[in-house]
């Protein structure tokens, strides 16, 4: 799905004010009244007291686009056919919790790329760059352009699915960079602002309050999400949530629609534990966490009467995995876990975090409830089994540095063209398939060298830099092509 410019809502809204004016135009009161005042055939209106009610007036954001906007990037992804596009519903049964993924457009066949955006910010003024896991995940090229319009190849330096959190590299120095806040002392009620590009629009700002904190959502266990009713689309996701001082509180990652669009439900992990995601990538390359190896859920009323529970707290166990270290802790289905190295768990979405927090191998002390009483367990941690990142696909055969299958025009096609030469071109992917070639597209020059043979089109493309010009002849209209290498 390609973004599209808001043309049929613009004119629904003019559609709107125009026929809102014709009632206004035609409307008895609003046009008899003054005629008739003016005749004398009706009173003058009293004039109304003063309303003492002062307009509400949200906080001004201004200043902090102004002076942190230019740390946000537009994050720009290339990827293989078989990634699965964003318009996929969920599975039956799944709440509509969905990523804004990186892929602007639906799965396409094998060796048929896919494009799409994300956003990011840097972090470090030597290229260092946070942005969302699944804008990056199965990319096999990633490009950022910063505010200024220079534009970046982008090495993944790491990438974590199950914080989302990804760590990019760019070769550039002394670059804008945000402050990191603390999102522990945000609350419920403040304002929030983010900044990303929505639909590819570049450097959106869209302001909300905070909605909740330490949010659970389903299939994320490992991150208590700060839930907003900041306006976010695809396009958002890695972007930063600011709080009303400027600082970032927040990556912004998820929505909840049945739409595909927003519905007042965004959500952003905090900022602290995307740092941390961050530094453990940055020096590992991969998050290592710890494993029990059991399943839970919360605690209800009636599930705390039925096991004898003074109040409704804790993860109750609902399943462990035989050769888990639960089961060879001992731990049991219907067991409630209330406190892991005594820190209370109060909530069942408490537990897996402070699980993964723990390094493996690490021994620690489970507070179980079992059968009407509170006892100690000692289990030593296992290791979380990690999902290795998929390495970036090589090049097509026969495509080269452009991305280009091309092959010689025969006489007749020469002729028909006009041209005297020039490569026809069989098949795209890489930076061709970014700046818009299609099979079809005759290729004339390169940095304005003429072409005529493939061999004399791979050795200009191999001496340009990390740009390359191509002019191309479609449909009988000549134009330039601007191509990014890596």
């Amino acid at each position: 799905m390609r973004d599209r410019l808001p043309t049929r809502g613009l004119a629904i809204g003019a559609l709107i004010a125009v026929l809102a004016g014709g009632i206004s135009l035609f409307d008895p009161v609003t046009s008899a009244a003054p005629m008739a005042r003016a005749a004398g055939w009706l009173d003058a209106p009293a004039t109304p007291a003063a309303s003492p009610v002062s307009p509400v007036v949200g906080p001004d954001f201004s200043a902090i686009v102004e002076r942190y906007g230019p740390a946000v990037v537009n994050v720009a992804v290339e990827g293989n056919g078989s990634t699965p596009g964003p318009g996929e519903a969920p599975q039956t049964g799944q709440p509509p919790v969905t990523q804004p993924h990186a892929f602007g457009a639906p799965s396409r066949p094998d060796n048929q790329p896919t494009f799409g955006l994300g956003s990011g910010f840097i972090i470090n003024p030597d290229g260092v760059i946070l942005t969302s896991a699944h804008v990056v995940a199965d990319s096999t090229t990633v490009t950022v352009r910063l505010s200024d319009q220079r534009e970046f190849t982008a090495k993944v330096i790491g990438l974590d699915r199950p914080s989302d959190v990804a760590l990019l590299k760019i070769d550039a120095q002394n670059l804008p960079t945000v402050v990191i806040g603390d999102p522990t002392r945000l609350r419920v009620g403040a304002w929030v602002l983010a900044i990303g590009s929505p639909h590819g629009f570049d450097s959106t700002a869209t302001a909300g309050i905070v909605s909740a904190t330490t949010r659970s959502l389903p299939h994320q266990a490992y991150v208590p999400f700060i839930q907003t009713d900041v306006p976010v689309n695809p396009g958002n996701s890695g972007g930063p949530l600011f709080n009303a001082n400027g600082e970032v509180i927040g990556v912004n990652s998820q929505i909840y629609t049945d739409t595909g669009g927003f519905q007042g439900l965004s959500f952003a992990v905090p900022i602290d534990v995307a740092m941390k995601v961050a530094k453990r990538l940055e020096s590992d390359g991969v998050i290592r966490r710890g494993w029990l190896g059991a399943g839970v859920q919360d605690v209800s009323q009636a599930l705390a009467d039925a096991f004898g529970l003074p109040t409704p707290r804790g993860a109750l166990v609902n399943n462990v995995d035989k050769n888990g270290p639960a089961a060879e802790a001992g731990l049991q289905p219907g067991d409630v876990v209330l406190a892991i190295d005594g820190v209370a768990i109060n909530r069942s979405f408490d537990l897996p975090p402070k699980v993964a927090d723990l390094a493996p191998g690490a021994r620690s002390t489970l507070d179980v409830w079992r059968r009407g009483e509170t006892r100690q367990l000692a289990v030593v941690v296992g290791a979380l089994k990690v999902e290795a990142a998929a390495a970036p696909a090589a090049p097509a055969r026969g495509q080269g540095r452009l991305g280009l299958s091309v092959r010689a025009l025969s006489p007749k096609e020469a002729d028909a063209l006009d041209e005297g030469g020039g490569l026809l071109v069989q098949s795209v992917s890489g930076p061709a398939a970014r700046a818009g070639m299609q099979p079809g597209d005759v290729v004339l020059a390169i940095n304005g060298e003429p072409v005529t043979t493939v061999e004399k089109l791979r050795t200009l493309a191999d001496k340009s830099g990390h740009h390359a010009a191509l002019l191309i002849r479609r449909e009988g209209a000549k134009l330039f092509l601007p191509l990014t290498l890596g």
